[in-house]
C-alpha cells in the first residue's frame, strides 16, 4: 500500500489537472493504456458508494486498471457535468456526489439504529419505521408548499403548551429581566467550543472537543486533520460570534440569514459566489427520495414566507424549532443548509437569555433520520423528540456552569452602548486626549449623579483594551496599534 501511494505521487492544480507526474506513474500509464478502462459511470458509482467521498488515490486503488490521467479526465467530466464536487487540495482532495454539497452528507439511511436512549413517541416510531426502509421502497416526493402555508403563527403549534413550559423551565437562566443576549455573552467562550464542535460533528467532522478547544482558544489546528475540517469549525466560531454580537438587532430576515450562511460557508462551497446567496440551481439530497425546489423564484418566494412566519411566532422555542424544520426542508442555499438552521434555531434562545441548544452528544444517525422524516413525509414528530432530548442535554451542561458566572455589573449593562461608542471614538481619534473625549461623552449622555461612576468605568474599560476584544468595539488591530503607540495604554 505504501509503495502504491508513493508511485501515485503527483501535483495537481485546483481543478484536478496534472501538473507533474512521477516517472513510475508515467510508465504505469503507458503499460495500462490498453487495459479495460472503467467508464465515468463506474467512477461515479464508486464515489456514490463511498459515503464519505474518495480521493484520487483511493479511486485508483478501487480501479487498478485505470491510468491516473484517464481517471483525472473522467473526474473533470463529472465535475463539469455537476455530478460530483471536490473539496480540499492536493492529496487530501476528495470527490463527492453533488448531493453532498446539498448539505446532505449525513443522511445515510443504512447506518446504525436510532439510539434507544432517546425517548420516542408512537408517532415518531411510525416516522422511523418508514425512513428505515431502503430508499427504493420509499416514495419520491418534491417540496410541499402547503406544509409551510398551513402553518399559522401562534395558532399552529409544533410544540405543545406543556412541552413549551417544560423547555422554558429547563432553559431558564435568571429571574431578572436582562438585556437580550446577556447570558449568551456570559458563556460565549464555552459556547463557541461546544456549538462549533457539535454542529461540525454532525457533518462528519473528526475534530475532538479538545482539538476544537485548542483551535478556538489558541488558534492551533489539530495535526492530521484536513484543512476543510479546521475551516468548518472556524466558520462556526465566526457565525456564532456574529449572532451574539448582534443579538439585539438580529431577527429572522434575509440579512441575518444570508450573513450566517456566508460565515458558515466561507471557502467551503465549490463556487464562492454561492456564499450567502439563494441557490440558482437544483440540488439532490443523498440517500433520500426528496427533491427540493429548483426554480430560484419559487425558492425566494418560499423563503420570504418562511421568514415572515418565523418573525410572527412569539414563543422562543416554537420559533427555534420552526426554523429547524423549515429551513433545511426548503434548502434555500447551494449547501450548508442544516448548519445554518442549527445556528438560526439559537437566535431566539440567545435573545431570550435561555440556555443555548448546542447539539452536544446528538448522534449523527439520529439527526439524519429525523431530518429525513421532515423531507420525505413532512412529519415533525421524530425531529421534535430529538430536539427536546438535545435541549435537555444542553441545559445540563450550561446550568451546571451557571453557578460560576459572575453577576453582570448593572452599571455596565445600563451604559454598554455608550461604553462601546466612547471607546471607539477615543481609539479612532488618537489626536484627541482620551480623558477629554470620555468626559465630553459622559457629560452629554449621563445625568450628573452617575457621571463619575460611568466615567471611571469607561476609563477602566480603556485600560483593559487588547486585541482579543477589538471586535466588540468595531475596531481594527491597525487602529488600536496606532492609538496605543501614541498614548501607551
Amino acid at each position: 500500500m505504501a509503495k502504491l501511494i508513493k508511485n501515485c505521487a503527483t501535483f495537481l492544480d485546483k481543478n484536478g489537472a496534472v501538473l507533474k507526474t512521477a516517472p513510475k506513474l508515467r510508465q504505469q500509464h503507458l503499460n495500462g493504456a490498453n487495459s479495460a478502462m472503467p467508464s465515468t459511470t463506474e467512477i461515479l458509482s464508486s464515489i456514490q458508494a463511498s459515503g464519505n467521498g474518495l480521493t484520487l488515490t483511493e479511486l485508483l486503488v478501487s480501479h487498478p486498471g485505470i491510468a491516473r490521467r484517464t481517471a483525472q479526465r473522467q473526474i473533470a467530466k463529472l465535475i463539469e457535468s455537476k455530478q460530483i464536487t471536490a473539496s480540499g487540495e492536493g492529496r487530501a482532495r476528495r470527490y463527492f456526489v453533488a448531493a453532498a454539497q446539498a448539505d446532505a452528507s449525513t443522511l445515510n439511511a443504512d447506518t446504525d439504529n436510532f439510539p434507544s436512549y432517546i425517548p420516542l413517541s408512537a408517532d415518531s416510531r411510525d416516522v422511523l419505521a418508514y425512513i428505515n426502509q431502503p430508499t427504493e421502497a420509499r416514495k419520491s416526493v418534491g417540496y410541499q408548499r402547503d406544509f409551510l402555508d398551513s402553518y399559522q403563527p401562534n395558532e399552529t403549534s409544533y410544540l405543545s403548551d406543556s412541552l413549551r413550559r417544560q423547555l422554558h423551565r429547563m432553559g431558564k437562566t435568571t429571574d431578572a429581566v436582562e438585556p437580550a443576549g446577556t447570558y449568551s455573552r456570559a458563556v460565549l467562550n464555552r459556547l463557541l467550543i461546544d456549538l462549533s464542535w457539535a454542529s461540525s460533528h454532525l457533518e462528519g467532522n473528526t475534530y475532538s472537543r479538545l482539538d476544537t478547544r485548542q483551535l478556538i482558544e489558541n488558534g492551533k489546528a489539530a495535526r492530521g486533520k484536513a484543512s476543510i475540517e479546521t475551516k468548518m469549525i472556524l466558520n462556526h466560531k465566526a457565525a456564532i460570534e456574529l449572532l451574539v454580537e448582534n443579538i439585539e438587532s438580529a431577527e429572522f430576515n434575509r440579512y441575518t440569514l444570508m450573513n450566517i450562511h456566508s460565515c458558515l460557508a466561507e471557502n467551503l462551497l465549490p463556487n464562492p459566489a454561492d456564499e450567502g446567496r439563494i441557490r440558482q440551481h437544483a440540488v439532490d439530497i443523498g440517500k433520500s427520495t426528496y427533491r427540493p425546489l429548483s426554480t430560484p423564484q419559487q425558492i425566494e418566494d418560499a423563503l420570504d414566507a418562511l421568514l415572515s412566519k418565523a418573525n410572527q411566532i412569539t414563543d422562543s422555542f416554537e420559533q427555534s424549532f420552526f426554523m429547524m424544520v423549515h429551513l433545511p426542508y426548503l434548502q434555500p442555499f447551494a449547501g450548508i443548509n442544516k448548519r445554518t438552521s442549527r445556528l438560526a434555531a439559537n437566535l431566539p434562545l440567545f435573545r431570550a437569555n435561555l440556555c443555548p441548544l448546542t447539539f452536544l452528544d446528538v448522534p449523527e444517525q439520529a439527526y439524519s433520520r429525523s431530518t429525513l422524516g421532515v423531507y420525505e413525509m413532512t412529519r415533525i414528530e421524530l425531529l421534535r423528540d430529538l430536539y427536546v432530548w438535545a435541549y435537555e442535554r444542553s441545559t445540563q451542561e450550561y446550568l451546571a456552569i451557571k453557578q460560576n458566572l459572575a453577576e453582570p455589573d448593572p452599571l455596565r449593562l445600563t451604559w454598554r452602548d455608550l461604553i462601546k461608542t466612547t471607546i471607539r471614538e477615543v481609539v479612532t481619534h488618537p489626536e484627541i486626549d482620551p480623558l477629554s473625549c470620555i468626559q465630553n461623552s459622559v457629560a452629554e449622555h449621563v445625568s450628573g449623579v452617575e457621571q463619575p461612576e460611568v466615567q471611571a468605568l469607561i476609563v477602566e474599560e480603556l485600560r483593559r483594551l487588547h486585541e482579543g476584544v477589538l471586535a466588540r468595539y468595531g475596531l481594527r488591530p491597525s487602529e488600536f496599534m496606532s492609538w496605543k503607540s501614541l498614548h501607551g495604554y
